[in-house]
């Protein structure tokens, strides 16, 4: 590999000072004395703290009293003559540390060896004498490479000639604020508008106008429209729409997975950092927004060391100057945020709740000329009622209205793709129906079928496959027909039925033929398998400490993965009496709280 003129002047040098003292090879010692003699050497190690002379002194001395000299060959006039023959070969040492050099340079990047990457290989060698001399002077060396990267830096900028295309190139040159934290009051464009979340950005603008403690934390599910909340703030402070301690205010985005991609040596990410925040500091008003703010735990720490991204924030958040929007999930929040209690209290959580039903069909409506106008498509009256309440129904584990934007999203995609022979392209219920089977992978008879009519049948279906039980169908019906039609009490399970009977008359076949018949899903459970009374932990999770205590609970993870069920609990009696107090609980509120906190709703089991 290639080395620059950097390089090669510094490894001249060193074997110049060789041949003159009649040395027998060229050390990592001499290499590094080289370096003294370079300005930016000279200066980042004394903003190390360290002493050049000092250092000097000790390399000359170890040179003169521990390598060897060669005696002058016979007939040779003077030193010179001989420092002119001899071809000078490389220590072990220097050998290896260059090794390291080019291994570096290739993987930064770069086609030749630089300065710092042969000042790299030097610092791998911890027996050697070069970095005891550096050791002893109790330097950082982390921080001598970063001041040398800064000079070089520096000196390449000067270099640069005025007029040129260098020079050009260096007035366009981005800063570290417009590198890793765009401001979104200059660059956002095409997004959703905000609707509805009238309270919680009235809640967002009072903590804002704090004089201490004035950062927000946006905390709810993945998809509930929390970095949505954000946009809303910047459009309403371009609009001039907020109050006058926010009037001409900047929201920047601080994008931490950049600020770490890159970064060789320790120090740098701390030096993006540091500059990030310098830079927005001089904005009159500015806002910082973190998305996924959970991410500054652990970002940028080296090792064992407890000094993160988190840690150099806090100066920032305690002078309130800028000011900080975070937004995370529950379970991040719990699992790391919340853990880091100085940095939790300077936030100010405000809880993003799911959107009801009825909610987000005015947000759909916001949101309809937008897609309209995208997929050169018309949805039709109803369809996007009809797509919320289905999107609520079969997708699972996702959160309103993130699901129900992403059906209509996906439903003019498929009308744009399947175009209609005639001239406007309309996408109907059919289309949602072909879309969320695509997606929920359910069948398409139990998305199409109307949920009303299908009841007024549904007696009749049941004992077409199960013969015998009139009488037992009918009482399971009539209870389901009751919960439909909104006479039974709120706020409990559809349906709460005990089958009593000998083995074989049907009482698995009932659950199993109305879970088909309805179109959802049968969790079935068999509690033979939980007959001792440490069981319970199964169904909602072992105790903190325990083994599986992260895994959560078999049945509050099916239930939270299928909130609209038949659950089927097989031969109940043979479970543990200490179950039934947790089966109680869910036939009185429909709730069951896992180990974790996390709560399953059986209001449509």
């Amino acid at each position: 590999m290639n080395i620059s003129r950097e390089t090669n002047s510094v490894l001249a040098q060193a074997a110049i000072y060789a041949g003159r003292n009649r040395y027998e090879y060229i050390t990592p010692e001499m290499v590094l004395l080289s370096f003294c003699g370079l300005k930016v050497f000279r200066d980042a190690f004394g903003e190390c703290g360290g002493d050049i002379e000092a250092l000097k002194t000790d390399l000359t001395g170890y040179c003169q009293n521990y390598i060897e000299k060669l005696e002058l060959n016979e007939g040779a006039q003077d030193e010179k003559q001989t420092e002119g023959k001899r071809e000078i070969p490389l220590s072990a040492g220097l050998t290896l540390a260059l090794t390291i050099a080019q291994q570096q340079a290739v993987n930064s990047g770069r086609d030749r060896v630089e300065l710092l990457h042969l000042l790299y290989g030097i610092l791998q060698l911890p027996e050697s004498h070069a970095v005891y001399y550096l050791r002893k002077q109790a330097i950082d060396l982390s921080d001598l490479i970063r001041f040398i990267q800064n000079g070089l830096d520096a000196q390449s900028d000067r270099r640069i000639a005025p007029g040129t295309k260098g020079a050009e190139a260096l007035k366009n040159r981005k800063s570290l604020q417009e590198l890793y934290a765009p401001c979104l009051s200059d660059t956002l464009t095409d997004v959703n508008p905000l609707i509805g979340r009238t309270k919680e950005l009235e809640r967002t603008m009072e903590i804002l106008c704090r004089r201490d403690k004035n950062n927000p934390l946006f905390i709810g599910e993945p998809g509930v429209g929390k970095t949505a909340l954000v946009y809303g703030l910047v459009e309403k402070i371009r609009n001039d729409e907020v109050p006058k301690p926010l009037k001409k205010s900047r929201v920047f985005l601080l994008e931490l997975s950049g600020m770490l991609a890159g970064t060789q040596y320790r120090g740098d990410f701390e030096k993006r950092f540091q500059g990030v925040l310098s830079d927005i500091e001089k904005e009159e008003k500015p806002i910082i927004f973190i998305d996924e703010i959970h991410n500054l735990s652990g970002a940028g720490a080296v090792g064992e060391s407890s000094f993160d991204a988190a840690n150099l924030l806090k100066p920032y958040l305690s002078q309130g100057h800028i000011r900080f929007i975070g937004a995370t999930t529950f379970d991040e929040h719990k699992k790391y945020f919340e853990k880091n209690k100085s940095l939790a209290r300077r936030f100010q959580n405000i809880e993003i709740p799911e959107p009801s039903e009825e909610e987000t069909v005015e947000i759909l409506k916001g949101l309809k000329p937008a897609y309209e106008q995208y997929h050169g498509v018309v949805y039709e009256e109803g369809v996007l009622e009809y797509a919320v309440s289905m999107s609520a129904k079969h997708i699972n584990e996702r959160f309103l209205p993130d699901k129900a934007i992403d059906l209509i999203d996906e439903a003019g995609a498929c009308r744009r793709l399947n175009p209609l022979e005639g001239e406007e392209q309309t996408v109907g219920k059919d289309v949602i129906v072909r879309v969320l089977t695509n997606i929920c992978r359910v069948p398409v008879e139990s998305v199409e079928s109307d949920e009303l009519s299908g009841l007024e049948t549904l007696e009749d279906r049941l004992k077409a496959r199960v013969f015998g039980q009139d009488c037992a169908i009918g009482m399971v019906t009539n209870a389901v027909k009751l919960s439909k039609a909104g006479l039974s009490e709120e706020g409990k399970p559809l349906a709460s039925l005990l089958f009593v009977g000998p083995t074989g008359v049907g009482k698995t076949e009932v659950a199993k033929s109305l879970s088909e018949e309805l179109g959802i899903r049968l969790v079935r459970f068999d509690m033979s398998e939980y007959e001792e009374k440490h069981a319970v932990s199964k169904l909602i999770g072992a105790p903190a400490g325990y083994v599986g205590y992260e895994e959560g609970g078999l049945l509050t993870t099916e239930i939270r993965k299928s909130p609209s069920c038949v659950l089927l609990l097989d031969e109940i009696e043979k479970a543990h009496p200490d179950i039934f107090n947790v089966l109680l609980q869910v036939m009185d509120y429909a709730t069951l709280t896992d180990n974790q906190g996390r709560k399953a709703d059986f209001r449509n089991v």
